[in-house]
């Protein structure tokens, strides 16, 4: 290093050697630093630049070095999304209200009672709609008021299927294909025991529901070989959330009857309405009809509950992985899709003043089971 950097050291007196060496060890070292500080710290800014890109492959213009992309972002105003006329962005979704408190007795022993479980409004709300309860036991001039300020209908989970809650439940379907029939797109989401409903009511047949032991149970969903899912609710799925779908368990069941898809399918009026799209299987290994979807109409029935992986923590085998909370998203989104078709546009202040937000839902997670939290309705209306 010497012969580079420093003076020829023949002439110099032999005393001076020592000192003169080690002042050339020391500009040896000041010049290599002076050359080799610049380079590390260009590979400090550059390093994590071409890591970004080798990781991720996202990047935002700027840091793809596309300089004209982002002058002309900072240069002009964003441009924002022509939406669509014939969509209406405000959509409302009217729930069914069960008979009961939700809870046996516990929060309320009215006999006129009945509730929805908050977890079916957050449910709607998490994919950009509101809510407006359907009180089953008003006069039914009011709750059918009610149905012409909504965009679409769900009917929820619950125990019966007989007396005056089947009745409302039969007229609404009856009016959701009348709808549907004369032009507007009306959509209905059917879950557990409004997918036995609809069975019932559109076989003409009380008794075709068969056993089976789902209840508190996590499961997959196996799809129809062969199933074009294009315009269904799992359209819209990632090809490797729908593939666990088929190996993991991502969905809640929890229900002692069902339809096996053997008796759908050799049950005309049902085979002509409903098209299978999964099974699942429940304790004894005994497939059933897991979710089906009309042919002609934008009516969705689940056997499973989409709304509980993100919104319920009482019962036990509720998934709650975010594959999990995935599934409950899609499907949200899904339901309010379909709502935003509909074309009915509702007058704003009926609307306001029959949201579900006039009502307090009532705290019931201590328990430790059931739902999290319902909203109570007491109807002392004598019916017309």
């Amino acid at each position: 290093m010497s012969s580079l950097f420093s003076s020829n050291t023949s002439s110099s007196p032999p005393s001076s050697a020592q000192p003169n060496d080690s002042v050339s060890a020391a500009d040896d070292d000041d010049m290599w630093n002076y050359l080799l500080v610049p380079i590390f710290l260009y590979l400090s800014k550059e390093l994590p630049f071409a890591e970004a890109q080798t990781s991720t492959g996202l990047l935002l213009p700027s840091q793809r070095g596309d300089t004209s992309s982002a002058d002309s972002l900072s240069s002009s105003s964003p441009s924002c999304t022509v939406l669509d006329p014939k969509l209406y962005y405000l959509p409302v979704i009217g729930i069914l209200t069960h008979p009961g408190d939700g809870a046996s007795g516990r929060l309320n022993n009215d006999t006129n009672a009945s509730y929805i479980a908050a977890s079916y409004v957050k449910f709607v709300e998490a994919g950009g709609a509101r809510v407006i309860p359907l009180i089953y036991n008003e006069p039914e001039e009011i709750l059918f008021e009610k149905l012409e300020l909504v965009n679409g209908v769900l009917f929820t989970g619950g125990w019966a299927k007989s007396g005056l809650y089947f009745e409302v439940a039969q007229k609404i379907f009856k009016k959701v294909i009348e709808k549907n029939d004369n032009g507007d797109h009306f959509p209905l989401y059917a879950t557990c025991l409004g997918f036995e409903l609809l069975t019932m009511i559109i076989s003409e047949d009380k008794n075709i529901l068969e056993p089976f032991a789902a209840s508190n149970q996590a499961s997959s969903l196996q799809f129809v070989q062969n199933i074009n899912i294009e315009g269904t609710v799992f359209q819209r799925f990632p090809p490797a959330l729908l593939q666990k779908l088929e190996t993991e368990c991502l969905v809640m069941q929890n229900h002692m009857w069902g339809i096996s898809p053997e008796k759908l399918k050799n049950t005309p009026k049902l085979s002509r309405f409903f098209e299978i799209l999964t099974t699942s299987r429940d304790e004894n290994n005994q497939a059933y009809v897991s979710t089906a979807q009309a042919h002609s109409y934008p009516i969705t029935a689940f056997q499973w509950h989409p709304e509980k992986n993100a919104f319920e923590w009482g019962p036990t085998m509720i998934p709650h992985s975010e594959d999990a909370i995935e599934v409950t998203q899609h499907a949200a989104n899904f339901l309010i899709r379909e709502a935003r078709k509909s074309l009915n546009r509702p007058p704003a202040r009926k609307v306001l003043d029959n949201l579900i937000y006039n009502y307090s839902p009532t705290y019931c997670g201590k328990a430790g089971r059931g739902f999290d939290e319902v909203y109570i309705f007491t109807q002392r209306q004598a019916r017309i």
